[in-house]
């Protein structure tokens, strides 16, 4: 540990002196506290940080539009537009990999659920389903069942190890969670759990904030911070131990997300790629989500605020969007090209912006929970790595299968619990029904088949399938061919036991 000379020293020259305004209120603990915090950052890079944030905060918008261009078409596969045949042949190519146990999942949970309006992290979440089970029950049973398909299959007992990347503010109580849930029935040596590192926020004139009298306001370094964090914990000398050759990583949030998806990553191997994204076509023109495409002849994820309404707007010859390839952070990697980019690249991934409401202590020592914005977070992305890619492709998927994001509480106009719920509940109904299934409400009515929540906000029916039953909707029809099902239903294994002995 640093001394408080040593530390004053490096503070004063990276212009951040009045980081200790108030180290002489402070008790012994407190000091002895924040020393240690402060000797954890990297004081040396701390000029730079601080400069560089004020600096991107005040320079306009990168306008890309000039320098765009859609990914090549054959570097792009489709679940809509690709026959059954080959759309078999990647899931075989997918479960074989996984049989082999060369698959990972790697999990990006190091944000705070802030916009959600909860102080535990996102995977802990209950949306309100009729079991009652969290984002992380959810995706833990979709990796059980994934590894029973992979291993139903080619007749070998494997493993899909999962690595769940948290922060400062998501690893005690995501452990905890884990924990007192028995790790959901997974082996708990086969979850990894790592931090990634936190940076100073900073307000605009770059000055680091304190949170607190003896407390620097930290915030993860985006999930742009795994390339780091894999260093720092020593994740990819794990992988290369266990076997693992090909990583899914995905956000937390997006309730729909299919664990070590055999289609998509079987896709990739099949391409010899060593990057790639699963993709949404875009809602609507503008719609605020990154767009995949190249930009002077390489892969990249161009954000929407770098477009320009036209840009967004240009439509093909069939009237399709130019630009509808919706970035949904559902990646493929190899392992060797994370390697790659632990070993060369990680140091030019680009910082952006974000502008927060950031809580602090003011000169007078009070506590000030800010109304605006007034401080600089500085985030890396995990799409922007693309350009280093020698084989990037793209994975078009439908939204109503594979994305419904949960990032803000009810009451605001999408991606919130009851949108998430509504599209989990939604997909069960079509399994059902494709299953053959006849679905009535609680009066005994046939259901219609109405797929999506109707206009006047009336939620799907309550039909809800667990992971352990079906991971993508295989495997109903033995069970529900010709039957009439009552709903609000919970097809878990028990009932389904029930179902097959009718």
């Amino acid at each position: 540990m640093l001394s408080v000379d040593e530390v004053k020293q490096s503070l004063q020259s990276a212009g951040q002196l009045h980081v200790l305004q108030f180290w002489p209120e402070l008790s012994e603990e407190d000091r002895d506290v924040f020393l240690q915090e402060l000797s954890l950052l990297d004081l040396q890079e701390l000029k730079e940080h601080c400069e560089g944030a004020a600096r991107a905060a005040a320079s306009p918008p990168v306008r890309l539009d000039q320098h765009m261009e859609p990914v090549l078409s054959q570097f792009i596969g489709s679940v809509t537009k690709s026959d059954k045949n080959t759309l078999a042949q990647w899931e075989n190519e997918g479960l074989l990999q996984i049989s082999k146990n060369r698959v990972g999942v790697l999990l990006l949970a190091g944000g705070q659920g802030t916009r959600l309006g909860v102080q535990y992290p996102k995977g802990m979440y209950n949306v309100g389903l009729p079991s009652g089970k969290t984002l992380y029950q959810i995706q833990a049973e979709r990796i059980h069942k994934i590894q029973e398909l992979a291993e139903g299959k080619h007749g070998t007992k494997c493993t899909v190890p999962w690595y769940i990347m948290t922060s400062e503010f998501t690893l005690a109580p995501t452990e905890v969670f884990f924990k007192e849930n028995n790790y959901f029935g997974l082996e708990p040596s086969n979850i990894m759990m790592f931090e990634q590192r936190m940076i100073p926020a900073v307000t605009f004139d770059g000055k680091v904030i304190l949170q607190s009298k003896g407390k620097i306001a930290m915030a993860p370094d985006g999930n742009g911070g795994l390339y780091q964090a894999l260093v720092d914990n020593n994740v990819l000398e794990d992988m290369k131990k266990r076997g693992v050759e090909y990583l899914h990583v995905y956000c937390v949030d997006n309730i729909l997300v299919k664990m070590a998806d055999p289609v998509f990553i079987g896709f990739c191997i099949s391409k010899g790629a060593d990057c790639g994204a699963k993709v949404v076509q875009k809602a609507y023109p503008t719609e605020p989500v990154g767009v995949v495409c190249r930009v002077k002849g390489v892969p990249q994820v161009v954000e929407y605020s770098e477009i320009q309404p036209y840009t967004a707007e240009l439509q093909g010859p069939d009237g399709e969007l130019v630009y509808s390839a919706g970035n949904i952070c559902n990646h493929f990697f190899t392992r060797v090209f994370l390697q790659d980019v632990a070993e060369k690249f990680k140091s030019q991934l680009k910082q952006h912006v974000a502008i927060k409401k950031v809580p602090f202590v003011d000169t007078c020592g009070n506590q000030v929970k800010p109304t605006k914005p007034n401080g600089i977070k500085m985030e890396k992305f995990v799409f922007d790595v693309f350009p280093f890619s020698r084989n990037f492709v793209v994975f078009e998927v439908l939204r109503e299968d594979d994305f419904s994001p949960l990032k803000n509480a009810d009451g605001t106009a999408t991606d919130n619990p009851t949108t998430a719920r509504n599209s989990l509940l939604s997909q069960h109904c079509r399994w059902a029904r494709a299953a053959g299934a006849t679905l009535l409400d609680e009066d005994g009515n046939t259901l219609l088949p109405a797929d999506r929540v109707s206009s006047a906000g009336n939620p799907p029916a309550k039909c809800e399938i667990s992971p352990l039953v079906s991971y993508f909707g295989e495997g109903l029809e033995q069970l529900l061919k010709g039957k009439t099902l009552q709903t609000p239903l919970i097809l878990d294994e028990k009932r389904a036991e029930e179902l097959q002995t009718q």
